[in-house]
């Protein structure tokens, strides 16, 4: 086996064995407490330029399956493991994992003390970290942070029009940041047509293609860098039933004067407990971000939250007093037991469907 290193901008040095492509790779160190889902997780656009640490000691016991990947490719930098099944026992698995991160030329560390590494993040905070076979060659001091330029959604994004046909349900557009495909298959399954376009795409463009309805995708990096962009955002919100998610939701936020500001450590899991306020009711969801819109910052007259984080408090969805339009920072497509939130995707539809002009009501506990 050959050593690899992970050297943290702090001065903190992990040892194991390198897996995957023969490699050096940067970027932001994050980490993810789901137990399964690994190839959902490193295929997730909202990776983008991050290099992912598993919490779960086990991975690829199940291998790479056909059907499982939230986008086209991997879109982590990088990842970090305890132990990695090299020998997976599942029917449907088409290669090993370590196959794939060959394949597409990402590498990673097996063989780590992953906890420590956790625990290293939740004390300084997400970090800058290097994988490395000549760690002597890395001063941690000139570890760069992540680029304000925009370029993870521009790389994340679809750059071309894709549209899905439907006969008889809503058309809705889903404004792309790095969109999950199980985003885009729960608009599907609720039979509507979906044409898929890119972020930046003006609302002029978005007018001409006369849809019922807008959903704004999750993607990467930090929404400030979005904001030439915002009085579109806003134009559109204005106009038609609107659903961000995620990164979407912050830039939907923001784009109504809100403020956000970047967490000590994010939101990654497929445990996050969320309390809708107005029904007491605490619903388990899938997260994956780095960023939360700030409580205070938003429009009290237009806005009020619904949503909020029971670990520790931040906002977790808002809606409009008098609007269709509705921001969660979670993943309601990626519900982690058997119904949880897909219900904002039903609500959404419906909403649309009756013209856009019934008020979101809350699920009945």
């Amino acid at each position: 086996m050959t050593m690899g290193y992970l050297v943290l901008e702090t001065g903190d040095v992990f040892t194991g064995n390198w897996i995957g492509a023969d490699t050096d790779i940067s970027g932001e160190l994050v980490f993810n407490t789901s137990m399964t889902g690994y190839q959902e997780m490193v295929t997730d656009p909202s990776y983008t330029g991050q290099i992912l640490t598993f919490t779960y000691p086990l991975i690829g016991n199940y291998g790479w399956q056909k059907n499982d990947a939230e986008s086209n490719q991997i879109q982590a930098s990088a990842v970090i493991m305890n132990e990695l099944c090299k020998e997976p026992n599942h029917a449907g698995a088409k290669s090993t994992f370590e196959d794939e991160l060959i394949r597409q030329g990402i590498p990673g560390l097996e063989g780590v003390d992953t906890r420590e590494i956790v625990m290293q993040i939740r004390r300084h905070g997400t970090v800058t970290a290097v994988l490395t076979k000549n760690p002597e060659l890395v001063k941690p001091e000139s570890l760069k942070k992540p680029p304000k330029d925009g370029r993870y959604v521009k790389q994340a994004a679809e750059v071309d029009h894709t549209s899905y046909d439907s006969a008889d349900g809503p058309h809705i557009v889903l404004l792309d940041f790095g969109h999950k495909h199980s985003i885009l298959n729960a608009l599907l399954q609720q039979d509507a047509a979906v044409t898929v376009v890119p972020f930046d795409t003006p609302a002029n463009e978005i007018h001409r293609l006369a849809p019922d309805g807008i959903v704004l995708s999750n993607g990467p990096g930090d929404p400030m860098e979005l904001t030439p962009i915002f009085s579109d955002i806003k134009e559109l919100s204005l106009t038609y039933p609107t659903l961000g998610i995620c990164l979407g939701h912050q830039v939907t936020a923001l784009a109504h004067g809100a403020k956000t500001k970047k967490m000590k450590f994010g939101h990654r899991g497929g445990n996050h407990p969320v309390k809708d306020i107005e029904t007491g009711k605490v619903w388990m969801t899938s997260q994956n971000h780095g960023y939360e819109v700030e409580f205070n910052s938003i429009n009290s007259d237009d806005f009020f939250f619904f949503l909020k984080n029971v670990n520790d408090g931040t906002v977790e969805g808002f809606k409009h007093k008098h609007l269709p339009m509705i921001g969660v920072q979670f993943h309601p497509e990626a519900h982690p037991g058997p119904n949880d939130t897909a219900y904002i995707f039903n609500q959404f539809i419906d909403t649309v469907n009756m013209g856009g002009h019934s008020l979101w009501e809350s699920m009945e506990a």
